[in-house]
């Protein structure tokens, strides 16, 4: 029997695994959270799947996204970062993913956990769509807008309200599954 799945998710086996064993699902762990910040951000303007075959790559350069390693990254790491083929060598997203560190480690220190204040913009639980086909996802929801100003204003960047979004569909703050795939329970 064939597993139906969200309409957006191809039939490349990195994509299906990510759909079927990460996307949705709840994240509550500080350095993956962080992790999926820094990636939604490198996706900017490309496709997810291009971040995904590039995230091995990206755990590799960016000290597997230790926040405190990456947040004392210099010149040389940055040089080193924007002459690796495995990752989007892109500037101002490498100078983002060190400034992102450092917001994250302020934030880590006011909350005691990332976990604990990324969470509140949902009350601390899964929002669960009830969408019938992918082309009806939003692209940015009041709560994203809520959680990118607010970033914003703690010093992150890359973090616009489409990527606070896809933040939150990829960490299960929000569960998109639509109502026809087999996750979407």
């Amino acid at each position: 029997m064939i597993k139906k799945r969200c309409g957006w998710c191809t039939a490349d086996p990195l994509y299906i695994t990510y759909h079927d064993k990460e996307w949705g699902r709840p994240v509550h762990d500080d350095r993956l959270l962080f992790e999926f910040l820094i990636l939604e951000g490198a996706q900017a303007g490309l496709s997810w799947l291009t971040v995904l075959k590039k995230r091995e790559n990206y755990r590799k350069a960016f000290d597997r996204f230790d926040a405190a390693k990456i947040s004392r990254y210099k010149d040389k790491k940055i040089k080193e970062l924007l002459n690796n083929e495995g990752i989007i060598r892109n500037r101002l997203k490498i100078a983002s993913a060190i400034s992102n560190a450092k917001a994250f480690l302020a934030v880590k220190k006011e909350f005691g956990t990332f976990d604990r204040y990324i969470w509140q913009f949902v009350d601390g639980k899964p929002y669960k769509n009830h969408i019938p086909h992918f082309k009806k996802l939003p692209a940015k929801t009041a709560t994203s807008d809520a959680m990118s100003l607010d970033l914003k204003k703690r010093g992150f960047n890359f973090v616009g309200s489409t990527i606070c979004y896809a933040f939150m569909q990829a960490t299960g703050m929000v569960n998109d599954h639509t109502t026809d795939c087999f996750c979407y329970r």
